[in-house]
């Protein structure tokens, strides 16, 4: 069984609701950008908007059903967040979750 067996991602969303200064912008061009809803970004630009630490665009709750509502068009920094690696499982961790 793989990391991503294990921690399903639909199932948990963690690292999405984990630190609003987590999902910054950081390699993201101009037109990248522009296919991110506008609701979904901080006011600063700078990052995806939070509700607390909870990015606006996930759905769902965490540990059970969750859903990212720009999964096509999310950034790097949710792209490169990978099932069982650190960041998961301190996310995990920071919710209660099995790691």
């Amino acid at each position: 069984m793989n990391a991503g067996e294990i921690y399903d991602c639909q199932t948990c969303g963690a690292c999405c609701c984990y630190s609003s200064q987590w999902p910054r912008f950081s390699v993201e061009d101009d037109e990248q950008l522009a296919l991110i809803p506008a609701k979904y970004v901080a006011s600063d630009e700078s990052g995806m908007r939070c509700i607390g630490v909870r990015c606006s665009a996930l759905t769902g709750e965490i540990g059970k059903t969750t859903a990212c509502g720009i999964y096509d068009v999310r950034p790097e920094v949710c792209r490169s967040c990978m099932p069982g690696d650190p960041e998961c499982l301190m996310a995990r961790k920071a919710h209660n979750l099995p790691a």
